[in-house]
Formats: structure tokens, sequence, C-alpha cells
């Protein structure tokens, strides 16, 4: 799983993009645009601290099948590791790496030396054809193509100037991630967990300051399926503030509801987030046992260059 970041649609002029929030509401602000040309002159805004906004994250992964066979199946843990760096100007590099994957519990790892104790597998329990190793790969790193040298965020193109002036203030910042949902056609009923959707990623994936991750901290725990939890620790030990959003769907066979619940853990410090956990359930039990968590070891300004990721 890759951190690249993906192109986007170009939208709407900035005349008719405001009407709906009103241009008074959002005074000086990047606005949501159909090409750059249209957009408004960049405001002065603070200098890079360093060559590249660089994040560094750890992914853990379980399920949705089982390894082994007959009455030694058992559950493991896939480990990856993935960068990006981003220069000022949008330019991207991203690495990627294997870490090498585990059983998960003590009774998994029970039922994995009963199969043999395997280094690598090629086949689910059930038959379906994977590619696993208990050892990590050499990895690889290379540039991000089709970036077109901005920064995303809810479907907008930024210039780093534009992301220094995002709205700092939570309620602005909401109705600008609206307007850009009016224009990317978001139906009205699904404005919300649109919005939901990118505010945690303002938390580590721009170069945004940090009264502006403020804004998108305070903006979160004001929306409808987000729920603060407290204080709580991510896999490192870190503590942090906890924040739950429920996110249920209906499959239309058999009319089962599903529910996605991702858990965040916020440095409210830096406000950075540290950790992002998401288990699916199906009539309230987890699903397969899948779960997936994404720690971020690191986040901020740096002058090193891109590399192959380093084993944790």
């Amino acid at each position: 799983m890759k951190l690249a970041t993906a192109p986007v649609r170009l939208l709407i002029a900035v005349g008719a993009g405001l009407a709906a929030v009103g241009a008074a509401a959002l005074p000086g602000l990047p606005s949501v645009v159909r090409a750059p040309e249209t957009r408004l002159a960049a405001a002065a805004s603070d200098l890079p601290e360093g060559a590249y906004w660089h994040t560094r994250v750890l992914i853990q992964r379980t399920g949705p099948r089982q390894m082994g066979s007959g009455a030694n199946r058992y559950w493991v843990v896939e480990r990856e590791l993935s960068e990006e760096w981003t220069a000022p100007d949008g330019k991207a590099w991203s690495g990627y790496r294997e870490a090498g994957a585990y059983p998960k519990s003590a009774a998994d790892r029970k039922a994995w030396r009963r199969d043999g104790s395997p280094a690598k597998w090629t086949r689910t329990a059930d038959g379906q054809v994977v590619k696993l190793s208990t050892g990590p790969d050499k990895g690889h790193v290379g540039p991000v193509r089709g970036t077109h040298d901005m920064f995303s965020l809810a479907g907008q193109r930024l210039t780093y100037d534009e992301v220094q002036r995002l709205p700092a203030d939570p309620n602005a910042l909401k109705s600008w991630l609206s307007e850009a949902a009016r224009v990317s056609r978001v139906k009205q009923d699904r404005v919300d967990e649109y919005i939901t959707g990118a505010l945690p990623g303002m938390l580590y994936q721009l170069p945004a300051p940090r009264n502006v991750r403020a804004a998108a901290y305070q903006a979160l725990l004001t929306m409808p399926a987000v729920r603060a939890r407290g204080e709580s620790k991510d896999g490192m030990g870190r503590a942090g503030a906890a924040l739950s959003i429920d996110r249920p769907k209906t499959v239309q066979m058999n009319g089962l509801t599903v529910k996605d619940k991702v858990d965040l853990i916020v440095d409210t410090g830096t406000m950075l987030l540290l950790s992002e956990s998401q288990a699916t359930t199906v009539r309230g039990k987890l699903s397969f046992n899948e779960t997936s968590t994404r720690t971020m070891l690191e986040v901020g300004w740096t002058n090193t260059a891109p590399a192959v990721p380093a084993l944790p």
C-alpha cells in the first residue's frame, strides 16, 4: 500500500464555487477553482522548514484470509513501511518496503509451528495465491508521477502557499471542504462523510501550519460520526487524544449492515496524527478478523533526501 499522491480532477471557477458558502465567509483563502490561472494571488506564507515534507508510516494488516491448512490455520500480521517526501513546489517521491509478516497471537504461533514454521507463503488456507514472507524485501523509492506539482486535498490541487492559507477556523474550514464536496458533485447526504474523510489527512499529509491542523482537529470533533474517547496510547506507547469515526453502510446483498470503524490518536501538542486503525464489523462482529493500523513514525520537515525505507 503506497502513499502516492493521486492526480485529481480540476474543478469549477472561483465565482460560481464561492456562491454556495458566500465569498465574504472565506476572505483571502485558497479558492475552489477550475484552472490555475483563475487562482487568487498567493499571500505571503511561512517559509518551509526543510527541503521536504516527510511522512514515514508503519502499516500493519491482519486478514482477511488465514494461512496454513486443516486444523493448523492461523492469522498473520503483514508489515509494510511507506514513506513520502514532498518538496514545497509539489514534486513528490515515494518509498515502500515490506517489513515481514508474523503470526498474530500465541495461538497463531502454535498453529504456525505445527504447520512447519514456514518463512514464506504462496497460498492461503483456502487456496488463494499470495506472496508473503517473514523477512523484509529490498524495497524501492522513486518519484511520484502525475502529481502535477501540487498538493491534494478533498479533490483540489493546492500550491504550497495555498496550503498555508487554508482556514485556521474550524467552521471556515468545514465551509471550504463543503464547497470542495459540492464542486466534486458529492451527494448532499454524503457531504458530512466526505468532510470527515478529508480532515484526518490534514493532520499529517499536508505541510499545513499548526493552527490549520488544530482547526482540522477541532472540526473533526464537531462531525456527527466522530466520538472523543479521552486519552489513549498508540502501538509505540505515545499518548494522545483518541477519536472514533463510525462509517455505517448497507451491503445490498442480504441487506447486511456493515460498519467501518476508524480509531485515531492525535498528539494535541503538535496537532499531528500518531496512528489510525480501521476494523470492519458485520452485525457487530469483526469481519474476517480484518484490521489495519497505520502508525506515523515520522511526520515533519526534513533535509534528508528520499531513500529506500529503513527497517524499524
